[in-house]
């Protein structure tokens, strides 16, 4: 009775000491896991306000080489006309 007894003490020692050590390792686990879903989160929105970036950049490098393309057309066109008129007074 006794020998039993102190076996049963002695497992169940073993067994808070196991459940003690899993608990720990579960805490350890949730922290990494939640530390991975935020660091997931931070790199999703990093890269979301990357393209952002990089779409308005663009539309706006579009818009200016648009302009830059119309303010050059006008500017042959009344280099042009200069032209022209020079022309017209020399006949």
């Amino acid at each position: 009775g006794d020998r039993v007894s102190r076996a049963v003490t002695t497992a169940t020692s073993q067994l808070r000491a196991q459940s003690s050590t899993f608990g720990s390792n579960l805490s350890i686990v949730q922290n990494r896991q939640d530390f991975s879903k935020n660091l997931i989160n931070i790199l999703d929105t990093g890269a979301a306000n990357l393209t952002n970036a990089d779409l308005n950049e663009e539309a706006a490098n579009s818009q200016a080489l648009s302009t830059r393309q119309s303010i050059g057309i006008s500017a042959l066109s009344l280099a042009n006309t200069a032209q022209q008129g020079i022309l017209q007074l020399l006949r």
